[in-house]
């Protein structure tokens, strides 16, 4: 423990927690032997951080959160996997945030300066990158990859091993099922990939020739001729000066274990099996 923390008297801290300088614990929470709180975190009050969690300098967490529990899977069996937040996250009420197994890659791992909106849940074995935000009732099932600056709306799930690539927008209410390509919008009441996220790119600055060059890599990598692969060498040919169209080549060449969510109707013309 550090003497730099304030810590509420009806807090219980469990002796080997290290906590860091100007750390706040307010009222009933609880924080176990094998948990770090970095420099200036504050934990407002009914706050349970548990297992081997560390989490980053200047992160706030709200009443009834839970991070650092037990996976929600049968398959684990009790092994010391870990829990890590990034600096500057906000995590609001009800929030959960669950450590990692030995099926997975032993921790779960979420990238600095997100916010978690109340109820949302990051399961087991997921990595989040950083500036990610979930709206309220966000889901994640085990093993999810998110990319940086990616939005989930309120009430959306998203199945497991699914990755989401950098700068995606996620719809409230939509089921993801599939990879979704980064810079990809889907949205619910749309099936399928919606378009690209418009919105998100010109705010990260993009030109508009920038963006034009990629709603044009787009329409070529979902709608020309010849197979998958075939598209994506072109495209990468075609817009090779932009990085942004390239990121989605990589990601799209890097197949996971999810398919890739396509256009509804472009789904016959790009769908492909499943990896084994």
């Amino acid at each position: 423990m550090s003497g730099g923390a304030r810590i509420d008297p009806a807090a219980r801290i469990e002796d080997g927690a290290r906590l860091g300088e100007g750390v706040e614990i307010g009222p009933f929470c609880t924080v176990g032997a094998n948990v770090v709180l970095e420099a200036g975190v504050r934990l407002v009050s009914h706050v349970a951080v548990a297992g081997h969690t560390t989490l980053g300098e200047g992160t706030v967490v709200y009443p009834f959160a839970s991070l650092g529990s037990q996976p929600q899977s049968y398959h684990y069996k009790g092994e010391s996997s870990r829990l890590l937040v990034g600096r500057n996250c906000i995590i609001r009420e009800h929030v959960t945030m669950n450590t990692g197994t030995a099926g997975g890659h032993m921790e779960t791992v979420v990238g600095e300066g997100g916010m978690f909106m109340v109820g949302s849940h990051i399961a087991h074995d997921c990595v989040v990158g950083a500036r990610a935000v979930f709206a309220n009732n966000a889901t994640l099932a085990g093993h999810v990859t998110v990319g940086e600056n990616v939005f989930i709306g309120g009430l959306a799930a998203v199945h497991q091993f699914t990755r989401i690539g950098d700068g995606a927008m996620v719809g409230g209410m939509c089921g993801v099922h599939f990879d979704i390509i980064p810079y990809g919008l889907m949205m619910e009441g749309h099936p399928g990939l919606r378009s690209l996220n418009y919105t998100g790119l010109k705010r990260r600055g993009l030109t508009l020739q920038q963006r034009r060059q990629m709603q044009a890599a787009y329409r070529e990598l979902f709608y020309g001729g010849g197979t998958l692969a075939e598209r994506a060498d072109r495209v990468a040919a075609e817009f090779g000066d932009n990085d942004h169209v390239l990121q989605i080549v990589a990601f799209v060449r890097s197949a996971g274990k999810r398919r890739l969510t396509v256009p509804a109707d472009a789904a016959d013309h790009v769908a492909e099996p499943e990896a084994a």
